[in-house]
């Protein structure tokens, strides 16, 4: 087994633990878009747990200097809301200095859309160049939600050609394409993949919740479809947007 899956497999390991995914096959997750999902991803909920926080941590930190290099990285952003706290636990393990990007500005002040000082003197050693920014998110899944950062991001003339996540849904043939078309590549922990080989491995889930699951992963749509009579009759919505079954129906996940 390679260093990198091995990795994978312990942060999908941790998020199980922590219940940062869960998987529910017979009362499955309604999600903003009226549709079902056996599997519900929230990656917030990490930031309570230090000890497994610090080990996630340490391995973005690692994957993030083997993958992009301490030479090309200036700054780590963290998108509103949910990417902040990993670009400043990331940043502070790299020696970067950090900002944050808001999804439009704030509307007040100094109208500012990026919070912090992106100037490349600030950089460690200092630029000579544009600054090389990292967007930092808790997670992704086609890919969409992160346009609006990087293009705040290289308005304000910063280069953007990387961006990490803790976890990318790994199910959406999209999300890699959307990064291409962004010139962005895409860096993660782990994904959808690893956490159900996990879960087999470990016994985590029943059979049935089991395969239920691989099916979804498989055909979200055909799965949600076979399964609508799961659904509660009054549902129509989630309270969070974190595990949408196809681009279309996909809101920004933080």
């Amino acid at each position: 087994m390679s260093i990198a899956k091995e990795k994978s497999l312990q942060a999908a390991k941790i998020l199980l633990d922590t219940k940062s995914v869960l998987f529910n096959a017979t009362n499955p997750f309604v999600l903003t878009s009226g549709r079902i999902s056996p599997v519900y991803v929230d990656i917030r909920r990490l930031i309570s747990f230090p000890f497994e926080r610090s080990i996630l941590m340490d391995m973005a930190a690692e994957l993030l200097k083997n993958e992009v290099g301490m030479d090309h990285m200036d700054f780590l952003a963290g998108g509103e809301t949910a990417g902040i706290p990993y670009a400043a636990y990331i940043s502070d393990r790299l020696n970067k200095p950090m900002l944050y990007v808001r999804k439009k500005p704030k509307g007040f002040g100094r109208m500012a859309q990026i919070e912090g000082c992106m100037d490349i003197q600030q950089s460690s050693p200092p630029s000579t160049t544009t600054p090389h920014v990292i967007l930092i998110e808790d997670l992704q899944t086609d890919g969409g939600s992160k346009k609006v950062f990087i293009d705040a991001l290289r308005a304000a003339g910063a280069t953007v050609e990387h961006s990490f996540v803790i976890f990318h849904y790994g199910i959406f043939a999209q999300s890699l394409e959307n990064m291409k078309n962004m010139g962005v590549t895409l860096h993660n922990l782990t994904d959808w993949w690893a956490v159900l080989e996990v879960a087999k491995t470990h016994h985590y889930f029943d059979a049935h919740t089991l395969s239920s699951v691989e099916s979804f992963l498989n055909d979200p749509l055909e799965w949600a479809d076979k399964n609508a009579h799961l659904k509660p009759p009054a549902c129509s919505t989630s309270s969070s947007p974190a595990a949408a079954p196809s681009s279309a129906q996909i809101q920004a996940a933080s």
